[in-house]
């Protein structure tokens, strides 16, 4: 497989697609609030040392691949409980809250294929830990899951092939959160209907 995908890209695709190709295409970026919180998480998490507690072995900082999928990347924490076989699990830290969306489901799900390409075992849940609520939701590797993740891999990889940036989403709410909405001026794209009207002229 030609292209390798980062992990860390799948989020921002499920996110919106717009987003990704800004990042990943047009290799544009720019920081707010929200992203430089997360990267001061990342960089405490990433610097913590492995250790033992009873029958479990917490690794930090675990690069991880998928000759299969195409994916590359490192995990926040991998848990490790002792067992026959041993049971792993990926821990994504998020700086924000649970989302009803997929997300951040979609990244630790890929973490969790590429723990099981590389280690030859089953995964069955994954967490996130989110920070500004201090809570660990836990999340479920199953088959519904795996389909949206794939699928979302393949549409990234096409999307990043194909190199064209689309539209920004109709889901205005995700704009307000979003560290490039000042490079993507998704209002000013909204309000150009030129499109629309160079439709409507080769219809008639």
């Amino acid at each position: 497989m030609d292209e390798v995908l980062a992990i860390s890209a799948l989020q921002h695709y499920a996110y919106c697609p717009r987003q990704y190709a800004l990042i990943h295409v047009e290799q544009v970026w720019s920081e707010n609030r929200y992203t430089a919180e997360g990267r001061i998480l990342h960089k405490r998490v990433d610097s913590t040392e492995p250790e033992q507690r009873g029958d479990t072995r917490f690794e930090r900082g675990v690069s991880v691949l998928s000759k299969t999928l195409g994916l590359t990347g490192k995990l926040d924490l991998l848990e490790i409980k002792s067992g026959n076989p041993p049971r792993y699990t990926p821990v994504e830290y998020k700086r924000g809250k649970p989302k009803t969306e997929d997300w951040d489901r979609v990244q630790l799900c890929a973490q969790a294929l590429c723990i099981e390409e590389m280690r030859n075992v089953d995964v069955a849940e994954g967490a996130i830990w989110y920070w500004e609520v201090r809570q660990r939701v836990i999340v479920e590797i199953d088959a519904r899951l795996r389909e949206i993740t794939t699928e979302v891999i393949g549409n990234a990889r096409s999307l990043l092939s194909e190199g064209v940036t689309p539209p920004p989403t109709r889901h205005k709410k995700l704009c307000r959160a979003c560290s490039l909405a000042d490079i993507c001026q998704p209002q000013r794209f909204r309000a150009d209907r030129s499109g629309d009207y160079i439709t409507r002229l080769f219809e008639e």
